[in-house]
């Protein structure tokens, strides 16, 4: 779908809708510490792919993925409350590994500086 201001609107206001329905209505304790990073809606408004994160290894991905999908029709019902849109679209989650990998690299971008620290060029003098 091609990104335009009023996609793109739409989008964070999913996002922030599904953020927001997560703390204030569902307790379930598989989704503590999950943060959505992002929504995309399709272009004909029927699905709305869902980005999360959290803290944790592989086992904890798996449960909060589970917990998401258990919680799926309650956050869909209470996101048409939250947003006006003319189709309610069925949410698909997925991880966002992007949040990961930046720590990934970081730290071997960390460990390379102090493996070879960076000196002064001797030419420019």
């Amino acid at each position: 779908m091609k990104v335009t201001p009023r996609t793109r609107k739409l989008n964070e206001s999913v996002r922030e809708a599904i953020a927001a329905i997560l703390i204030e209505e569902i307790r379930d304790p598989r989704l503590d510490l999950a943060t959505i990073t992002g929504a995309r809606v399709s272009s004909d408004l029927r699905y709305a792919d869902v980005y999360v994160t959290t803290h944790g290894d592989e086992s904890r991905y798996a449960e909060l993925l589970a917990g998401l999908e258990s919680a799926k029709g309650r956050i869909r019902t209470s996101l048409g409350k939250r947003v006006s849109m003319r189709f309610l679209p069925a949410l698909r989650f997925h991880l966002d590994e992007s949040v990961d990998e930046g720590q990934r690299i970081a730290v071997a971008l960390r460990e390379e500086a102090q493996r070879r620290p960076i000196a002064p060029d001797e030419t420019d003098e």
